[in-house]
C-alpha cells in the first residue's frame, strides 16, 4: 500500500503538457531574465503564464489563453481567471534548475504555500 500512494505522489508531480510548451518557448524568448515560466490551469480550461526571475518577480507580462480556441472564456473575460478557479499551477523551470532552496523561496513567493498534513 505504501508503494501506491508513492508511487501517486511521484506521478501527480505537475509538468508543461506538449500544448503548454511553444508557449513557454515563446514567453522565456521574450524574457532574458527568467529563469521559469508560471504555469496557472484554470477550472475551465484557460491558462494563464508568465516568467519568473531569479527573485521570484515577473520577468514578463501575464498571458492568458485557451488552447485551439480563438480566445479565452467568458468567465476568464470577466474575472481574468480568478484565483479562486484555479485547478494546477506549477512552476517549469529552465535548465539548468535553480538549487532547490531557491525553487521553494520562489515557489512559495509566487504561488504561495499550502498546509501539508501531520
Amino acid at each position: 500500500m505504501a508503494s501506491k500512494t508513492k508511487k501517486a505522489l511521484i506521478s501527480a508531480k505537475l509538468v508543461a503538457e506538449k500544448s503548454e510548451e511553444a508557449m513557454i518557448a515563446g514567453i522565456l524568448e521574450g524574457s532574458p531574465d527568467g529563469i521559469g515560466v508560471v504555469v496557472v490551469r484554470l477550472e475551465c480550461g484557460c491558462r494563464k503564464m508568465a516568467a519568473v526571475d531569479k527573485d521570484g518577480e515577473p520577468a514578463s507580462k501575464v498571458i492568458i489563453y485557451r488552447d485551439q480556441a480563438e480566445s479565452i472564456c467568458d468567465k476568464c473575460k470577466e474575472d481574468n481567471g480568478d484565483f479562486m478557479r484555479v485547478a494546477e499551477s506549477f512552476i517549469h523551470w529552465v535548465q539548468p534548475e535553480p538549487a532547490e532552496g531557491q525553487k521553494q523561496v520562489i515557489t512559495a513567493k509566487v504561488l504561495g504555500t499550502v498546509p501539508t498534513p501531520h
